[in-house]
């Protein structure tokens, strides 16, 4: 794969003609979003946060299916364990989404309340059933450039290095400095080459490698040793 503007491009098309031009929104939402950062709601911040809550372990069709029908019930009977763990049977999950509905207003002041990017992230990681990642993932949704920095982002980026090296650091629950490195050099590049916001880039590279229009297992075998 060569990272170019027209590599990128054709993923992007790609997608579209597939109709899978979505993450939590689509991609023409995501994009606007960035460019043009909206304040959302309490509601709407509460909406992002559950979506991302799900988002770990399924698939997107799958997250959309079960964020769909917890924001239905949340939004007629509120935050209700018993009839909420009926139709997604994970505590841990189901009580933080709870929380989060619960505390929807607190929490989505507090988060605008922060003066910077990183302060925001880290008030984000603080949430329920918020991890590093998927702070990421819920600050780009709420519309900060960000990239996500999950697994296969990780991996694409030593591609894009060429540091072979790197591979054994990959971890989704730890980012690595250098693989960190590796991701944001890519970015820069392909923002360069594009003009597009980082976190879009994001958004289309994480599902072109989900759809399997980008393998970076190949890429990833170590050359012989002559």
């Amino acid at each position: 794969m060569d990272f170019t503007r027209d590599w990128f491009f054709n993923l992007d098309s790609l997608l579209r003609a597939r109709g899978m031009d979505s993450d939590a929104q689509s991609f023409d939402e995501i994009l606007e979003n960035l460019r043009v950062r909206k304040k959302c709601s309490s509601d709407e911040f509460a909406w992002h946060a559950i979506y991302v809550i799900l988002a770990g372990g399924f698939s997107q069709k799958t997250a959309k299916r079960i964020h769909k029908n917890i924001m239905d019930l949340l939004a007629r009977g509120g935050a209700n364990f018993d009839t909420l763990i009926k139709i997604f049977n994970n505590k841990n999950k189901i009580n933080a989404i709870c929380k989060i509905w619960e505390n929807r207003d607190a929490f989505c002041h507090q988060y605008y309340k922060c003066d910077d990017v990183d302060t925001r992230i880290k008030y984000l990681e603080s949430l329920p059933h918020i991890g590093k990642i998927t702070a990421h993932h819920l600050a780009r949704n709420l519309g900060e450039d960000l990239v996500k920095y999950d697994i296969w982002i990780q991996r694409l980026g030593v591609v894009f290095s060429g540091r072979y090296d790197l591979e054994e650091k990959i971890n989704n629950g730890k980012l690595a400095p250098e693989i960190k490195c590796a991701c944001d050099d890519m970015f820069a590049h392909l923002v360069r080459e594009t003009g597009l916001p980082r976190g879009y880039i994001d958004v289309v590279l994480w599902k072109a490698l989900q759809q399997k229009l980008i393998s970076v297992d190949a890429c990833l075998c170590k050359p012989p040793v002559m």
